[in-house]
C-alpha cells in the first residue's frame, strides 16, 4: 500500500478510494465471521488478481511466467495451509516451485534463469505468503478475530502515513525508490498501527495493550519495507500502477504489497504472544 507523502501529490481520487475500500472492507468482514470458507474464496480471488497483475507487468518486458500453474500453486498454498498448517504450505510451495522449474525447462533454454527467478518471486510474493493468512484464519477459537487485527493493524499505517504525509510530510526516505514517502508519513503510520493494533489486541482477543503496540510496531517497519520492495519492482518494470481494478487504488497488488510483506512477522508475534 502505498503510504502517502504528499496530498494531491499522490494522485488519488480520495472520495472513490474511500468508498472503495470501505467496499473491501464490508466484504472482508462479513465473509470472515459468516462463512471462513467463503473468506478464503475472496482470499484466493483477491490474491489471484494480483497475481495476474503481477505476471502480466512480467509480460511487458519479455519476461515469461506461466499464468495458470502459477495460479494454481497459489490457490493450492492457501488452501493446505487452512486444511493442514504449516507443514502443507511449505511442502506445497516446494512442490509448486519445482513443477514451476521443470514447466519451464521444456520451452527452451534461451532466457531459462531469468524466467524462473521471476516465477519463483511470483511463487513466493504473495502466493506462498498469502497462505499465512489462512493460517491465522484457522485458529479454531479466534481465527477471525486474528485476521481482523492483521488486517486492520496494517490498513492503518496507509492510512496513518496518508494523512500524517500530506499535512507535514516534507523530509524525504527514500527518494530513489519512492519519491512521495516521507519520515513524517512514517512517523504517522508508526503511531496509527500501534493504536490499532494496541485496541483491538485488547478488545477482540483479551490479550494486554503492549502486545498489540508491539504487532503494531512490527507491522509499520514491514508494510513500510513491503511498499518500498513493491515501488522497486515497478521502477523497473517501467509501470506506475500494476493495474486498475480498484479506482482511487490501482490494481490489487498495489494494495496487497503491505499485507503480504508484515504477514509472517505478524503471525509470529500473535502465535507467540497470543
Amino acid at each position: 500500500m502505498e503510504s502517502a507523502a504528499g496530498g494531491s501529490r499522490t494522485g488519488r481520487n480520495l472520495p472513490v478510494a474511500i468508498a472503495v475500500g470501505a467496499g473491501l472492507g464490508a466484504v472482508i468482514i462479513a465473509s470472515l465471521y459468516l462463512v471462513k470458507v467463503l473468506f478464503l474464496a475472496v482470499l484466493v480471488a483477491a490474491v489471484g488478481i494480483g497475481v495476474t497483475e503481477l505476471v502480466r507487468s512480467f509480460e511487458a518486458r519479455d519476461i515469461k511466467v506461466p499464468m495458470i500453474p502459477v495460479l494454481a500453486g497459489m490457490a493450492a498454498m492457501i488452501v493446505g495451509a487452512y486444511l493442514g498448517g504449516a507443514a502443507w504450505l511449505l511442502g506445497v510451495f516446494a512442490a509448486t516451485a519445482l513443477v514451476m522449474m521443470v514447466w519451464r525447462m521444456f520451452q527452451g533454454t534461451e532466457g531459462y534463469v531469468r524466467d524462473v527467478s521471476a516465477t519463483l518471486l511470483v511463487t513466493i510474493y504473495p502466493s506462498m505468503l498469502a497462505g499465512f493468512v489462512a493460517l491465522l484464519l484457522a485458529d479454531p477459537h479466534h481465527g477471525a478475530d486474528l485476521v481482523v487485527v492483521f488486517i486492520a493493524t496494517t490498513v492503518a499505517s496507509d492510512i496513518g502515513g496518508y494523512f500524517a504525509g500530506i499535512s507535514l510530510g516534507k523530509h524525504k526516505m527514500s527518494p530513489l525508490i519512492s519519491p512521495k514517502k516521507t519520515w513524517e508519513g512514517f512517523a504517522g503510520s508508526a503511531l496509527a498501527c500501534m493504536a490499532v493494533g494496541g485496541w483491538l489486541v485488547a478488545w477482540l482477543l483479551h490479550g494486554a495493550v503492549w502486545k498489540g503496540v508491539l504487532v503494531g510496531a512490527v507491522v509499520v517497519v514491514f508494510a513500510t519495507l513491503g511498499d518500498l520492495v513493491e515501488s522497486v519492482i515497478k521502477r523497473d518494470l517501467g509501470v506506475k500502477d500494476m493495474g486498475s481494478v480498484l479506482p482511487g487504488h490501482g490494481g490489487l497488488m498495489d494494495r496487497l504489497d503491505s499485507l503480504v510483506a508484515a504477514l509472517v512477522p505478524v503471525w509470529a508475534l500473535l502465535t507467540l504472544l497470543l
